[in-house]
């Protein structure tokens, strides 16, 4: 691909990304308007299984090879709505020190009971995972992004956070 059309895609992201993180820290804005239960399928409907999101799904982080300086560029995709800055919380948390810390932690940022229960601690995996599908990761998360279904951008993302450990 060429790169001014990488370049245009990522700010299309970026763009979609800002719009759906509007509705600024704190904010319920962006939470599911409650739906009526969907009616049961008949008995002699067969349900299909959901196809894997991709095959970096089921991959460990420690099993990808990575690039900082690339996992900087996808980082562009976050920066609507968090910073690197110890004590800067955006529409979201500030990033500082995310690998190893406790979800819902960072002061002064209202997290969602759900993030604030999950106990999750942000490992290299859990990152890994988390950043595939928040929503389904951590159900109840106020967070809007949708999430990074390429593996290797993934990864190449928390190799960056971890090298801004401080």
């Amino acid at each position: 691909m060429n790169r001014n059309f990488l370049m245009g895609a990522a700010a299309l992201v970026s763009l979609a990304t800002l719009s759906a993180c509007g509705g600024g820290a704190g904010s319920d804005a962006n939470a599911p308007a409650a739906q009526e239960p969907a009616a049961a399928p008949a008995a002699e409907t067969p349900v299909a299984e959901a196809p894997a999101a991709d095959a970096g799904a089921t991959m460990e982080f420690a099993s990808m090879t990575t690039d900082v300086a690339a996992g900087e560029k996808v980082f562009a995709l976050c920066r609507s709505c968090h910073v690197l800055d110890e004590g800067v919380n955006r529409v979201g948390p500030s990033l500082y020190n995310v690998v190893g810390r406790t979800s819902g932690q960072v002061a002064g940022y209202s997290y969602s009971d759900a993030n604030k229960g999950s106990g999750v601690v942000w490992t290299t995996d859990a990152l890994f995972k988390y950043l595939e599908n928040p929503k389904a990761f951590i159900p109840g998360t106020k967070m809007a992004f949708p999430g990074i279904k390429d593996a290797q951008d993934r990864a190449n993302l928390v190799a960056y956070l971890e090298s801004t450990k401080k």
